[in-house]
């Protein structure tokens, strides 16, 4: 299935083009060629309709996809039992040494629950340590371990070797307006 074509397109088109046909078989003067024409007007909108909604469909399948290669390039390096979600939260560790369980919410953009669940699968792999605040025991600090910090060099080589491929003959310029129109369509919801 292609961008813009969709299991009901045939079906559309058939019925279409069997109004331009008389039950004869044969299109017959200027009538049926201006319903031909109508038709082709017709699919035309029907494609348009469909490629725009195809759109989403297309973004969610390359999320998969990319999920996909992310965790099989894991695994070629011997890392097992970690999803893209706890890949966020490592990688939030790799830029701040220590974060509260709201702040890695805020920047996985995750709900508290969801973190703490990631959080403590972590703890149990080993990769990230949880402390209570000294001061304030509701607080509680994140951190990674040694195991959790070998994993940045690995990390940093699968995400160039994703990059690679998403952009695998794209442009620059393309990648700008890219980049710019995602952001726009984020930025409506």
């Amino acid at each position: 299935m292609g961008i813009g074509i969709c299991h009901r397109q045939p079906l559309f088109l058939y019925s279409v083009i069997s109004q331009v046909i008389h039950p004869g078989g044969s299109a017959h003067g200027l009538a049926s060629i201006s319903r031909l024409n109508l038709a082709i007007n017709l699919t035309s909108n029907y494609n348009a309709i469909m490629e725009n909604r195809d759109v989403i469909s297309l973004i969610s399948k390359i999320r998969e996809k990319v999920n996909r290669f992310i965790v099989s390039e894991m695994v070629k390096y011997g890392i097992e039992g970690i999803a893209t979600s706890h890949g966020d939260i490592i990688y939030a560790l790799f830029r701040a040494p220590r974060l509260t369980m709201a702040d890695i919410s805020r920047r996985i953009n995750k709900d508290k629950s969801t973190v703490t669940a990631l959080v403590d699968k972590l703890v149990r792999l080993g990769y990230v340590t949880k402390e209570r605040d000294a001061e304030d025991t509701r607080v509680v600090y994140v951190a990674l371990t040694g195991k959790g910090r070998e994993l940045e060099p690995i990390f940093e080589s699968i995400s160039q070797e994703l990059l690679d491929v998403f952009y695998s003959d794209i442009s620059d310029k393309e990648k700008e307006d890219l980049l710019h129109i995602l952001k726009r369509i984020y930025g409506n919801f």
